[in-house]
């Protein structure tokens, strides 16, 4: 091993002719494995390099989108019975809508409500349905004189409906007169109840045309 070390440093670069034949063709081959690596990369590699970096960012963008679509596909099955709950939950709000035919007694219902609260009723007044996409509200404007527990019996009451009945513009003001007793103690409630209904295929048919006019949907 000394001896070969020693004649490498006696290698003299400037005469390579006088270099033993061993090392000669040694030069010989790694000058040849040089030249063929610089050629393949300048004919070839060089060339193919822009389009191996678009495969390889190709490559890492579909992993990515394996990725999601495997996370997708595992929680198909909890996707799947969230659908399923929010069908449900769906359903039951609009089993809560009454139809045509049950209006009058919900109207009825919430008119009770004030009597039954102990309230003296002074208007009760139905508006005009307002359309939606899928169901209209129905507008009742309220005024009802009474103590302020026959007040929150009354909206106790009318949250405890099976329909949905919503309150709005609420305005509690002191009543006019006085009562028996020579005291003032009563209260007039203004509001306007808003009760809700779901319009059938027909109904929600006749207002394609409104929409497409650009015309908001008519109050029937």
């Amino acid at each position: 091993m000394s001896t070969f070390v020693e004649q490498l440093r006696d290698l003299d670069p400037n005469d390579p002719s006088r270099w033993p034949v061993a090392f000669r063709l040694g030069a010989i081959a790694l000058i040849f494995v040089l030249a063929a690596g610089f050629m393949s990369y300048f004919l070839a590699w060089k060339d193919k390099k822009p389009e191996l970096d678009t495969a390889r960012a190709q490559e890492a963008e579909l992993l990515q989108t394996l990725e999601t679509k495997a996370r997708k596909a595992a929680n198909l099955d909890a996707y799947k019975a969230q659908l399923a709950e929010m069908e449900r939950s769906f359903g039951a709000m609009l089993r809560k809508l009454p139809d045509k035919t049950e209006v009058p007694n919900l109207l009825t219902d919430i008119s009770q409500q004030g009597a039954g609260a102990g309230l003296d009723q002074k208007l009760f007044q139905p508006e005009a349905q307002i359309n939606k996409d899928f169901y209209a509200e129905l507008p009742i404007k309220m005024r009802l004189t009474g103590s302020f527990h026959a007040i929150g019996a009354f909206v106790s009451g009318i949250a405890a409906l099976p329909r949905i009945v919503t309150l709005h513009d609420v305005e509690i003001t002191p009543a006019a007169g006085k009562d028996k007793e020579g005291g003032n103690d009563q209260l007039q409630l203004n509001v306007t109840a808003k009760t809700y209904r779901y319009l059938d295929d027909e109904e929600q048919a006749a207002q394609q045309p409104q929409k497409r006019a650009g015309r908001p949907p008519g109050a029937n």
